[in-house]
């Protein structure tokens, strides 16, 4: 432990991916750093961003695309933010009302959370409402800004079903998504666990899919830090990875899921009971058929490099938001967002540890279609898959010719 004590206060919402930050705290990882870490409980992304603006908080498990939205000038309240490493991998799935089901399954091949043949089955039934001239369907999602909203919208317009034109999206806070859903102000909703879980538990929803079927290892969470606290406390960003990282690596250890759901299941984090939380931590959700099946790569917390910043992941939420009509593309704004996350400062607190760092800040996503040795320090890390569902990939250095292949005027809402 060192000598000096850095405090630190860190704003989350009660999500199971939260984990790193809770057992930082929890089993003492951060006291270790000399990091006094303080807990903010919040209930909306929205919160979590007003907080960092006013500087209540300095740190964040934020929504992976939340800071470079900040450092675009998107949202109310400016402030210049940094992504010093992620917070893990997936952990999303999409949930729908049990009368949406009933219309879906007779399209289905199987309630196996394949995303194309749940997709194929979503398009029957919103292009019958259509013809029908019925009511169009509206699904929730926890922000504008956010992993949920891009892989959803990606995944509907694949098929041409574009948001805001053909489905309705909606923000709600990831806790109320249940509520949502049970009183019938939404059909459906995209939110990391257990709020899935506890809709299908409740016998109001059902798992229809999952952000692991749409885009394998997914960038989903990640530590949003005010640009002026990092600035002002550069030795304590880098006590903060270490801390985050070995309580990352205690979350992802095998014999550690039963503790790691109690903890969470504390009213001060989650607040769920233990065995809604447990399917997420065994990477395995239940269909609509009752049967329990285990989702690879649903969630990870370390393994993988998932608390590795690559840049092409800040890219890639930043060729959406263009996609969306979020943001006009320029060079200046390309860079901005690419600038957002900072492998360097995760290389600068975790290579005097010994930990096995990729060799590039980048990669090509959608490339790797298995499990695949990458370059690193070590030799010995590897990655993936990180397919996604429809076989795309995005190099982040062609930037200009993904963004020419979206149509040229996709919705937005």
């Amino acid at each position: 432990m060192t000598d000096s004590i850095c405090e630190v206060r860190a704003g989350f919402i009660p999500l199971v991916d939260c984990a790193p930050l809770v057992i930082a705290r929890e089993l003492g990882f951060a006291e270790q750093e000399g990091i006094h870490l303080r807990l903010s409980r919040e209930t909306s992304w929205a919160t979590i961003r007003d907080r960092l603006a006013v500087s209540h908080i300095d740190v964040a498990h934020i929504l992976a695309p939340m800071p470079v939205a900040a450092n675009l000038g998107l949202g109310p309240l400016q402030t210049e933010m940094l992504v010093p490493m992620a917070l893990g991998t997936g952990a999303n799935s999409v949930t729908v009302s049990r009368e949406l089901w009933q219309a879906l399954s007779p399209h289905m091949d199987a309630a196996d959370f394949d995303a194309a043949n749940a997709l194929n089955a979503l398009s029957h039934v919103v292009r019958d409402r259509e013809a029908r001239s019925q009511q169009r369907l509206t699904l929730g999602v926890v922000h504008p800004y956010s992993a949920h909203h891009y892989e959803l919208a990606y995944w509907l317009a694949s098929a041409g079903l574009i948001p805001g034109a053909m489905i309705d999206l909606v923000v709600v806070p990831p806790p109320l998504m249940p509520a949502a859903l049970a009183s019938g102000q939404i059909d459906g909703f995209c939110a990391g666990e257990p709020w899935g879980t506890v809709a299908a538990a409740d016998g109001n929803g059902v798992i229809l899919t999952t952000n692991a079927q749409i885009w394998r290892n997914s960038p989903e969470k990640v530590l949003g830090v005010r640009r002026d606290w990092a600035e002002s406390q550069s030795d304590g960003v880098s006590r903060l990875i270490r801390a985050l990282y070995r309580a990352a690596e205690w979350c992802d250890a095998e014999g550690n899921q039963e503790q790691l759901a109690e903890i969470l299941a504390d009213e001060r984090y989650v607040g769920e009971r233990v065995e809604r939380i447990r399917p997420c931590l065994a990477r395995s959700l239940k269909s609509a058929d009752g049967a329990s099946l285990t989702v690879e790569g649903f969630l990870n917390f370390a393994s993988k490099a998932a608390t590795f910043p690559w840049t092409s992941h800040a890219l890639w939420f930043y060729s959406q938001m263009v996609r969306w009509g979020q943001v006009e593309h320029s060079a200046q704004r390309a860079e901005l967002a690419r600038g957002t996350y900072r492998p360097d400062l995760y290389r600068l607190a975790l290579e005097p540890m010994g930990i096995e760092l990729p060799s590039a800040n980048a990669k090509v996503e959608g490339a790797l279609r298995s499990e695949t040795p990458a370059g690193s320090r070590l030799g010995q890390l590897r990655l993936g898959p990180d397919t996604f569902f429809d076989g795309q990939v995005f190099d982040p250095e062609q930037l200009e010719a993904y963004l020419a292949g979206f149509k040229a005027k996709d919705s937005q809402w």
